[in-house]
């Protein structure tokens, strides 16, 4: 059974920084796609960056690039969300996302990060960012 559990949300100002962390349980961590996603209120949700396990290959948002970083660590089966320069529009519900389909990339490829959302099947509860200006 796939579980995915984040924490690390909170409430910061404007310009501050938060550390997302998703445990990962129940597939075999190291040949997935892993994702980032959030959703505002009245949004639909979106993906913010996405990570493939076996190779390290990144991808990332327009609205995030240079501020957000994902990386894993495999030992621990974790994957991660650095936020950097926090802006009030990152306001969300953040969620971790992963999917072991070869479609995945295709979907990044031709959609971009932000509208993969489709092809990811395992989602965690998600956690709150709140940023204030």
């Amino acid at each position: 059974q796939v579980q995915l559990v984040e924490s690390g949300g909170g409430s910061v100002q404007a310009g501050g920084s938060l550390r997302l962390s998703c445990a990962a349980s129940g597939f075999s961590y190291s040949s997935y796609w892993m994702g980032w996603f959030r959703q505002a209120p009245g949004k639909e949700r979106e993906g913010v960056a996405a990570i493939y396990i076996g190779g390290g290959r990144t991808y990332y948002a327009d609205s995030v690039k240079g501020r957000f970083t994902i990386s894993q660590d495999n030992a621990k089966n974790t994957l991660y969300l650095q936020m950097d320069s926090l802006k009030p529009e990152d306001t969300a519900m953040y969620y971790c996302a992963a999917d072991e389909g070869s479609d995945v990339l295709s979907a990044i490829q031709a959609l971009g990060v932000s509208a993969s959302r489709d092809y990811f099947v395992y989602w965690g509860q998600g956690t709150q960012v709140t940023v204030s200006s």
